[in-house]
C-alpha cells in the first residue's frame, strides 16, 4: 500500500503525529510518505504559515482565541468558510503530484490538507481513499466541511461532539491520537537518566511549552525555581523547543538546579527519566505523556482546542489544570511524595489512552484500501 500522510508544521503536534503514522506503516510493510502540501507551491509559503502560527500562539495568544472562535461562528453559517476557499489555489500543484504518484490513501493530520482534498474531490478531480485524524480533545472548526472517507477521533466520548457537527456516524473511529512506539517502550528510569546525564538519586519535574515554547513558560519557571529552591533532592528539566531566546536566557543564568535542553526529537526519554510533567494542553504532546504514564499539569493553554484538551484530561483524571500557585505547586509536591496520587493518575490515563492508534489507524487504511 502507497500512502501519503499529509501536514503542516503549524505546532509541532500534526507532524508528530504523522511521523507516528509512518513508523507503523513502514514497520507493517507499508510505502509512506510525509508532505506538508504547501511546499509543491513553496518552501516560502510553507515557512510563511508555519511562522505566522507559531509567532501568534507564542506572542499574542488572545488573538489566537479570537480567531478559533470565529472558527466556531462559522459553524452554524450556512456557507463555507475562508479557509476553504482560500485552499482552492493548492488543487491543481496538488493534483499533479497525486496523479504522478499514485497514491492508495491520503492520512491526514491536520484539518488544511483535508480541506484542499475535499476541495479537490468536489471539483471532480480523483483523489485516494482519505482519513482524518483529529489531534485535539474536540472537533476543531471546518472539521465538518472536510469529506473524508473516515474520521479517526481522539476517544469513543467524544463522538457525540463529532456527531454535533456533521460529521456521519458511521465513519467515526476512536482510536486515540497516534504517538510514536517509543513512548509505550517500558524502560527502566534510572537507565534513562544515565543516557541523559541526570542524576540518579534526583527526582526531576520536567517543563515544557510544546514544539513552540508556548503557554507562559517563563513564568512557570521562576515559580518553580523560588518554590523548590531549598529542595535539593528535586530538580528541573526545561525543554524550551524552537524558542531560541528562552534557551540562551536560561544557560546564561547557568542554575545547577536546572537541565536546559533546546529542540530535541527525544521527549519520551525525558518524559520516563522524570516523575512529573508540566506543560500546556496540547494534544499530541499530552497522549505522548499519558501514554509514557507520568502526572501530568496542564497550565496556560493557548485560547482554543488547547482549553479542551486541558478539560478533558482533568475531568478524567488524567492530569490536574490550573495556573502555577502555591495550592497548585503543595498538590504537585503531594504527587511527587505519594505513589498513590500518582499511581492512580497514571492508571486513569492508561484506562482511556490508546497506546496502539497508530496501528489501528494502519489497519483501517488497509480495510479501505481492500474494499475499495
Amino acid at each position: 500500500m502507497d500512502s501519503l500522510i499529509l501536514s503542516c508544521g503549524t505546532g509541532g503536534g500534526h507532524d508528530s503525529a504523522a511521523k507516528a503514522v509512518i513508523e507503523a506503516m513502514l514497520r507493517r510493510g507499508h510505502n509512506a510518505e510525509l508532505l506538508n502540501p504547501y511546499t509543491l507551491k513553496s518552501d516560502r509559503l510553507a515557512n510563511g504559515i508555519n511562522k505566522t502560527y507559531i509567532a501568534t500562539a507564542r506572542h499574542t495568544p488572545r488573538t489566537f482565541g479570537a480567531v478559533y472562535k470565529i472558527g466556531k461562528a462559522y459553524q452554524h453559517l450556512p456557507f463555507r468558510s475562508p479557509v476553504y476557499f482560500a485552499n482552492h489555489a493548492m488543487n491543481a500543484v496538488l493534483q499533479e503530484y497525486i496523479a504522478k504518484n499514485h497514491y492508495d490513501i491520503a492520512i491526514m493530520t491536520h484539518l488544511f490538507p483535508a480541506e484542499i482534498l475535499t476541495n479537490m474531490k468536489r471539483h471532480g478531480i480523483a483523489v485516494p481513499k482519505m482519513i482524518f485524524v483529529a489531534t485535539d480533545y474536540v472537533c476543531t472548526p471546518f472539521t465538518e466541511e472536510t469529506e473524508c472517507d473516515a474520521y479517526v477521533i481522539p476517544a469513543e466520548d467524544l463522538a457525540s461532539d463529532f456527531i454535533g457537527r456533521g460529521i456521519p456516524e458511521e465513519k467515526i473511529y476512536p482510536f486515540g491520537i497516534p504517538t510514536h512506539s517509543e513512548f509505550s517502550e517500558n524502560e527502566n528510569r534510572n537507565a534513562v537518566k544515565k543516557r541523559l546525564g541526570l542524576e540518579e538519586n534526583k527526582k526531576y519535574i520536567l517543563v515544557a511549552g510544546g514544539s513552540m515554547g508556548g503557554g507562559k513558560i517563563e513564568k512557570a519557571i521562576a515559580k518553580l525555581r523560588s518554590y523548590f529552591a531549598d529542595k535539593k533532592e528535586i530538580g528541573l528539566i526545561i525543554v524550551c523547543g524552537s524558542h531560541k531566546a528562552l534557551y540562551e536566557k536560561l544557560n546564561a543564568q547557568n542554575d545547577p538546579g536546572i537541565t536546559v535542553v533546546g529542540y530535541t526529537d527525544d521527549m519520551a526519554s525525558y518524559m520516563k527519566a522524570s516523575d512529573f510533567f508540566i506543560t500546556k494542553p496540547g494534544g499530541l504532546s499530552s497522549t505522548e505523556a499519558a501514554v509514557c504514564g507520568i502526572p501530568v499539569l496542564h497550565t496556560s493553554p493557548i485560547p482554543g482546542c488547547e482549553n479542551y484538551n486541558a478539560r478533558y484530561f482533568s475531568r478524567n483524571g488524567m492530569s490536574i489544570y490550573g495556573n502555577i500557585t502555591e495550592n497548585i505547586l503543595r498538590e504537585m509536591e503531594k504527587i511527587l511524595t505519594n505513589e498513590s496520587v500518582s499511581s492512580s493518575m497514571i492508571a486513569c490515563q492508561k484506562r482511556r489512552i490508546n497506546p496502539s492508534a497508530a496501528d489501528d489507524i494502519c489497519r483501517l487504511a488497509e480495510n479501505l484500501i481492500e474494499h475499495k
